[in-house]
């Protein structure tokens, strides 16, 4: 596998973050406070969670708008389900060039511009969360513990913070200097192996289009608004299913816990965020707002589970409407490299 290194990583994070987060747990404990459950509740949060891929799609149609190319809702839904089904399943988080790949299968845009959009997704993503992280740690009745000035919360709230801005500032950098930023990328790869420059700066050229969204104050204005509606939304799914296994804590610390969970599930891990996501929403819950530990974890693999299961199956079912096997899905990194190399002759040839 081409990324055996990138798997083999991420199983041994998840292995250790299971193992930080059951280590002083009963499992007989939590296990009791998953049959506990309320399960019509859970059922909502995970019809919630499920429907905010469809939302998901709904705002893609924004981060395409600079590229010309008209799309249609079923075809983005299609494909946002199989790049999450693919993350689920597949090692190495390739779902994002899986996402990309089948899009160009059912579309003119191209796997390289499908693959910038997603680059701005995750920016805008990143920003959502951090207020969503940031804000109720600033608003009166927010545990003051010390959980966030030093150690794991610490060191998460200084990651998230620097990794925001750092890509805010080479995005703004991109969208506002093009050509600057080509100039300087090629200055360093002249100067690093080819097999390690060639790629980044044919990545790069390729973006410059789908960040054209930067530079257009409606377009951004509409994009923040529909990731704001978004995270919104999921964060329901998120106290509904605190609710569920009985933490009352409020909606405010549902989107705490939401903001702690997306910048803990964006290290590396297994197939489906395991151990990352459970890790994030004990800490978050336990460590930050004292719910029981059996109960927080109670809440991570009864709503991480319960999550799983429809968009991994949802995207099983497009994935096999559309043809793809599942060779074609282990390999869509290649393929999108493979759109990359000719996009970048073609921009050779055309200067």
């Amino acid at each position: 596998m081409k990324h055996w290194g990138k798997a083999l990583l991420g199983i041994v994070v998840t292995v250790v973050l299971l193992w930080w987060a059951l280590r002083d747990v009963s499992i007989a404990e939590v296990w009791t406070s998953i049959r506990q459950g309320n399960f019509w509740l859970l059922g909502a949060s995970v019809f919630v969670a499920t429907f905010g891929f469809f939302i998901r799609a709904l705002r893609w149609k924004v981060l395409l708008a600079p590229l010309g190319i008209a799309t249609g809702v079923g075809s983005r839904f299609a494909a946002v389900s199989i790049g999450f089904m693919a993350n689920n399943v597949l090692p190495a988080r390739v779902g994002e060039f899986v996402r990309a790949y089948s899009f160009s299968r059912m579309t003119p845009v191209t796997a390289s511009a499908a693959l910038g959009t997603l680059v701005v997704e995750r920016f805008m993503d990143g920003v959502v969360l951090l207020i969503f992280f940031v804000v109720p740690v600033l608003l009166p009745g927010f545990p003051a513990d010390g959980a966030l000035s030093s150690g794991f919360g610490g060191a998460m709230l200084r990651f998230a913070i620097a990794g925001v801005f750092g890509v805010l500032a080479v995005l703004v950098a991109m969208a506002a200097l093009p050509d600057l930023v080509l100039r300087v990328a090629r200055w360093v790869g002249a100067r690093l192996p080819e097999r390690v420059a060639e790629p980044v700066v044919r990545g790069l050229e390729t973006f410059l289009d789908a960040v054209a969204i930067m530079r257009d104050p409606k377009l951004l204005f509409l994009g923040f608004a529909w990731s704001f509606f978004f995270w919104g939304w999921h964060g329901i799914s998120f106290w509904l299913g605190m609710l569920a296994f009985g933490i009352d804590t409020g909606l405010l610390s549902a989107f705490f816990v939401e903001g702690v969970v997306g910048f803990g599930v964006a290290l590396p891990a297994a197939p489906g965020f395991v151990g990352t996501f459970h890790a994030s929403a004990k800490f978050a819950l336990s460590d930050v707002y004292g719910v029981a530990e059996p109960s927080s974890l109670a809440f991570a693999f009864g709503y991480h589970f319960g999550g799983w299961i429809p968009i991994t199956a949802i995207g099983l079912w497009y994935a096999w409407r559309l043809g793809l096997t599942v060779t074609e899905v282990g390999s869509a990194e290649e393929k999108v490299e493979q759109d990359l190399d000719t996009a970048h002759e073609r921009t050779y040839e055309g200067a």
